[in-house]
């Protein structure tokens, strides 16, 4: 009896061992082959740790090698909250809420994801990331990475744009540059242990590329001058929006481009889009008087009027098929000089219906209106210059006085420095060179001639013309002591409702100095300004304190001070 129950135990325990190793065995199948790669996953998770590599982001330069944009270390908050307790992770939302300013539902949902890695803040300042490190919570962590800052905030804003978070080109030279401002990123992968801590191993190694850097033609002092200037007088004479633009009318390199209103390149996400629009290359408006240097060109250089030549105009009325033209002061008898210097529109207009209007729209193409220039910058528009095909009977009496074409400052101050290079039209750039961190050249920006619009010994007397506007015409406030300048100016009635409004105005200067050997050419214009609204008040003074400081700080480089 005793052998019996001793067996039936026997046989008892020996089929319980059958039936666990059975089950044992499939559950062991079922992990090899169908649990597998998920299980190996997880353990690779588990153990191996990709820490993303970032490339430093190329500086920005000015000419002169100053920084206009550059990349700072910072640190960035992350945690694995895997490795976090409840209480872990109450006590990390109570710490971290205040000071980082987050929302505790943010926090408490980052935490509550079942992942090894969440980031909760990108790129803190160091300060802070040293308190948070005091506070010794588990589960959080830190990785170096590195922050755009640009040390001049909003200087040369709407040339150079912005990159985000993660490093990459948003906006101006910053987005139109991006693939060689970035780099690549690299890799590199740390072992772990079960607990969830980093050893000292790597198991591969790929080295970031830093980006290149950018070297601009933008003078960071000029750019200063022309800011300064621009934002004063907009402020005085309450404009509605304004642009300036400095070049170097011999190679096209832009020493100054800014326009108002603008922004905070350190705080771009709290600006406006009107504020972050480049106006210089992307607005167009009719430009008015300082038009006509077009038609001023064309006569001369198709020698169908001289200097001396005298016009009728009309002591301030002319009709002109079914419209009235005037002129802002009557003048009777003037010479062709005089009626450039005057600005008197029905003197422009006679001298337009001689030359013919085919001639207007050459020589108008010549100084390639209706057209983009090819400046290395993002959004350039082509502005409006119709043909004659197109043109109504009122057309020649619009059109080479700056009525019916649309422009853009860009447009403009190229136009001024052809005439004050010699006749030769260069295309302009911001884009000098671009470099590596070793200083190797890697591409470079050389000085191209697009176009001969007139012959050197035209340019010579429109240079005259032009020089006679600021001595003793409608550009006297542009006068710089000691300097001969030449420029026209501008003041043209904005459209509105099919008309012009008689309220609402475009004000303009553009010229050069000095006459005799240029170094210097720009354009101011002003939207709106108010109650001052004409090119010769208004833009001409800015113009004048540009040139004038930026011609004295060329002149002391020069001199090795």
């Amino acid at each position: 009896m005793y052998l019996r129950k001793r067996a039936l135990r026997f046989s008892l325990v020996f089929l319980f061992l059958i039936v666990c190793l059975f089950l044992f065995s499939v559950q062991l199948v079922l992990i090899q082959v169908f649990r597998s790669s998920h299980l190996a996953d997880l353990a690779q998770q588990q153990q191996n740790h990709y820490v993303k590599l970032e490339p430093v982001r190329g500086t920005v330069f000015d000419r002169r090698m100053r920084p206009l944009a550059i990349n700072l270390s910072v640190q960035s908050l992350y945690a694995n909250p895997r490795q976090m307790s409840s209480q872990d992770k109450l006590l990390a939302v109570k710490k971290l809420s205040d000071m980082l300013g987050l929302n505790s539902s943010y926090l408490e949902n980052q935490l509550g994801r079942k992942k090894y890695f969440v980031w909760l803040v990108r790129k803190l300042p160091m300060d802070l990331a040293e308190q948070i490190k005091k506070l010794d919570l588990k589960g959080l962590g830190f990785i170096k990475e590195s922050k755009r800052y640009y040390p001049n905030q909003n200087l040369a804003a709407h040339l150079i744009g912005f990159a985000g978070v993660d490093n990459l080109g948003l906006e101006g030279l910053e987005l139109a540059y991006d693939k060689d401002l970035r780099g690549e990123f690299g890799w590199m992968m740390i072992l772990r242990d079960a607990r969830q801590q980093e050893l000292m191993l790597d198991k591969g190694f790929i080295p970031p590329k830093d980006g290149f850097s950018l070297v601009l033609t933008i003078d960071e002092t000029i750019q200063y001058i022309a800011e300064r200037a621009l934002e004063k007088a907009f402020k005085k004479h309450h404009a509605k929006s304004a642009s300036i633009i400095v070049m170097d009318p011999r190679t096209g390199e832009i020493l100054a481009l800014a326009n108002l209103p603008t922004y905070n390149l350190e705080s771009y996400n709290e600006s406006r889009t009107e504020a972050r629009t480049n106006r210089a290359v992307s607005y167009i408006y009719e430009p008015g008087s300082v038009f006509k240097i077009v038609p001023l060109t064309a006569a001369l250089e198709e020698q169908a009027v001289q200097e001396t030549d005298k016009f009728f105009c009309e002591n301030g009325e002319y009709r002109v098929a079914n419209h009235i033209l005037h002129d802002h002061h009557s003048h009777g008898w003037l010479t062709f000089s005089e009626v450039i210097e005057q600005s008197s529109n029905i003197g422009t207009v006679k001298v337009a219906q001689k030359i013919g209007l085919e001639t207007v729209y050459k020589y108008a193409k010549r100084f390639h209106f209706g057209e983009t220039t090819g400046i290395d910058v993002q959004g350039e528009v082509p502005g409006i210059l119709k043909p004659p095909s197109k043109w109504s009977k009122t057309s020649i009496g619009a059109i080479p006085i700056g009525q019916e074409v649309a422009v853009t400052p860009l447009q403009l101050v190229s136009a001024i420095s052809a005439i004050a290079n010699d006749g030769v039209y260069m295309r302009p750039f911001v884009v000098k060179y671009i470099k590596d961190s070793h200083d190797e050249l890697i591409k470079g920006t050389d000085p191209k001639a697009v176009d001969q619009v007139m012959s050197a010994d035209t340019a010579r007397r429109v240079k005259a013309i032009l020089q006679k506007v600021v001595e003793q015409g409608t550009g006297k406030l542009a006068q710089i002591k000691g300097v001969n300048v030449a420029g026209k100016t501008g003041t043209a009635q904005k459209p509105e409702g099919g008309g012009y409004s008689q309220s609402k105005f475009y004000a303009t200067f553009f010229g050069f100095a000095p006459v005799e050997n240029p170094r210097l050419a720009a354009v101011v214009v002003f939207d709106e300004p108010h109650p001052n609204h004409f090119g010769g008040t208004v833009s001409a003074p800015v113009f004048r304190e540009v040139i004038s400081d930026s011609l004295r700080y060329l002149n002391a480089l020069d001199a090795g001070m």
